[in-house]
């Protein structure tokens, strides 16, 4: 099988779409009532490698579902009008999460540049997971 658009295919779409906020820049949110971070990462991700305080935990395969107001699992978080600020562990999940979100119709939509791993590694602030011995 060959994939008619590859997964560097829609990530260079969505990045060319959503605004990559670099780890710094992201945090100068942090606090603010009109902004959400989204933390999209596995349950598991979230235990082993930390989180980041406040941030509202939607699984990946939920966001659409979260997203639209029809939806019987929609979250009233995404009815805000909130600056929507997505993160997954590397920044790919989130660049086709945020680029998904703007299609679903929310407005200000970002994610973090290299996600939670850069976030970590650029010294953020973050509570640390239990990793596994």
């Amino acid at each position: 099988m060959t994939a008619k658009k590859g997964y560097k295919d829609l990530l260079a779409e969505a990045n060319a779409m959503v605004e990559a906020l670099a780890p710094a820049a992201a945090a100068e949110l942090l606090g603010r009532e009109d902004v959400a971070f989204i933390d999209l990462r596995d349950p598991r991700e979230l235990d082993r490698e930390g989180r980041m305080a406040g941030a509202v935990h939607c699984p990946r395969g939920m966001l659409e579902f979260w997203i639209d107001p029809e939806s019987p699992y929609h979250k009233e978080i995404f009815s805000s009008d909130k600056h929507f600020v997505f993160f997954c562990a590397g920044g790919w999940r989130s660049a086709l999460a945020a680029r998904t979100a703007l299609e679903m119709g929310l407005e200000r939509v970002s994610h973090v540049e290299g996600g939670f791993s850069a976030w970590k590694e650029a010294g953020m602030p973050h509570d640390p997971g239990k990793p596994k011995p």
